[in-house]
């Protein structure tokens, strides 16, 4: 380890941001390649999954071309959370993808609802509501307006797990990802099958889930040719933006905060258990700290 560096990735909604830092926690090197948000109707928002892997790649080639010769010794990913990646059984995007922001699934929220069985049900088995923004109601809002679409799907996707796929070619997520889908058992720590079957969705599309800190991938070689890193170079699960920016700051334990203002404003606060607000106000989600949780509002 001594003179390596670690490479931290983030896809956000304004750009994807590369940073080198050293094993003591220094900033070593930075860089941010801008991204484009893409609005083809009223309360709709897009991104290109593809634009996410050119800004990436751009991004980890400035900081590795500011520091010449530095060793990267592990990349840890982190990103926008709820954001749909469609693929299909190629690996290859089916479609731009829809993201945290985009409100067009009010009647698949209502359809989730009613499907699973009421709102407490929802509750007791992914800890939060059916809302717009999370990766589920996409899902049947492909299959009911894009049908044609719907049919070559194979994978859904997270943003920084589409930037891990194209590095390391593993279809892997997080607990902390996973359980701002409405498709995970946040509290159980699983896929739920029971929202699957309630909703008519194969559990195939979604990936394995492996640990924040457990090294999910490596990079090929073709990855490696278009970023400068090493093959072979060992890519963590990483986490969902929220999460990853309250550790970064040290808030992982009850009895701490944070405040974020960003292209969404949160506020996020820790627990030793999985605790649901009766009132679904809040979230419920996975931090990246193994056994531990936070609520937020957005």
């Amino acid at each position: 380890m001594a003179g390596s560096v670690f490479l931290g990735l983030d896809v956000g909604t304004s750009g994807v941001k590369a940073i080198l830092v050293s094993t003591a926690g220094d900033l070593v090197a930075s860089a941010t390649t801008p991204l484009v948000l893409a609005t083809p109707r009223p309360g709709w928002a897009e991104q290109d999954p593809e634009a996410w892997w050119a800004a990436g790649t751009a991004a980890i080639r400035a900081v590795l071309e500011a520091r010449p010769g530095t060793a990267v010794a592990a990349v840890g990913i982190s990103g926008q959370m709820h954001s749909s990646v469609f693929l299909d059984g190629a690996g290859e995007v089916i479609r731009p993808a829809l993201l945290w922001c985009d409100g067009r699934t009010t009647a698949e929220c209502a359809e989730i609802t009613a499907r699973v069985g009421g709102e407490a049900r929802l509750r007791d088995l992914v800890s939060n509501p059916a809302l717009e923004g999370f990766t589920l109601p996409k899902v049947p809002w492909l299959r009911n307006h894009e049908p044609e679409a719907f049919a070559r799907l194979a994978t859904v996707l997270l943003p920084k797990d589409y930037l891990r796929f194209r590095l390391t070619g593993a279809l892997a997520t997080e607990p902390s990802d996973a359980s701002a889908t409405l498709m995970y058992d946040t509290a159980g720590l699983r896929w739920s099958t029971e929202v699957m079957e309630a909703m008519e969705l194969s559990a195939a599309i979604l990936p394995e889930v492996g640990g924040s800190a457990e090294v999910l991938g490596r990079v090929t070689r073709e990855a490696a040719a278009l970023t400068g890193l090493r093959e072979g170079t060992p890519v963590v699960g990483g986490g969902a933006d929220n999460a990853c920016g309250a550790a970064g700051v040290g808030v992982v334990a009850p009895g701490e905060a944070v405040a974020s203002w960003g292209t969404s404003g949160t506020v996020l606060a820790p627990t030793a258990e999985p605790r649901v607000d009766p009132g679904l106000r809040a979230h419920t989600f996975c931090h990246v700290v193994p056994g531990s949780w936070y609520q937020m509002s957005v």
